[in-house]
């Protein structure tokens, strides 16, 4: 009785490691679609992985020293990436941690931004995802942006 029990709770906690998984990647693809719409500079594609109502924010720190907290209208940002521009906008992320908690998830991407083939900038992302019908939606983004001491 005993081995089946232990049985039983192996193949449950698989299970469950693996939907989490399965969640995680799910996450992942929504932000890469991101970042691909915004390197092929399609601002439809780049619109889908967003809610309605989502909130694009930047913590930046000003020549003065002082930090500030700098919000874009998100049609704003869409218009931008789907305008024509001589550069492709190529943001090379990695993934950080990743949390979910059933239809929200909470990921950390630390980045480098290169216009074409010259480095720009680099700092975090931060996204808060939902669930809903139509799959994983970007909700809220917030980053930083610097030019030196980049994470790996």
């Amino acid at each position: 009785m005993k081995k089946l029990f232990i049985i039983c709770t192996l193949i449950c906690v698989s299970s469950l490691l693996r939907a989490q998984q399965s969640e995680a990647n799910a996450v992942k693809q929504t932000i890469n679609t991101m970042f691909a719409a915004m390197k092929a500079g399609d601002s439809t594609a780049l619109k889908n992985t967003f809610a309605k109502g989502m909130v694009l924010q930047s913590v930046v720190n000003r020549k003065d020293g002082t930090t500030a907290l700098i919000t874009e209208q998100p049609e704003v940002f869409i218009k931008q990436v789907g305008a024509p521009h001589k550069e492709i906008y190529d943001e090379r992320i990695t993934f950080g941690d990743i949390k979910i908690d059933g239809t929200l998830a909470s990921v950390w991407t630390p980045y480098k931004f290169y216009l074409g083939d010259k480095f720009s900038h680099c700092g975090v992302n931060f996204f808060q995802l939902m669930k809903g019908a139509d799959g994983w939606k970007i909700i809220y983004i917030v980053d930083t942006h610097r030019k030196d001491n980049c994470p790996e």
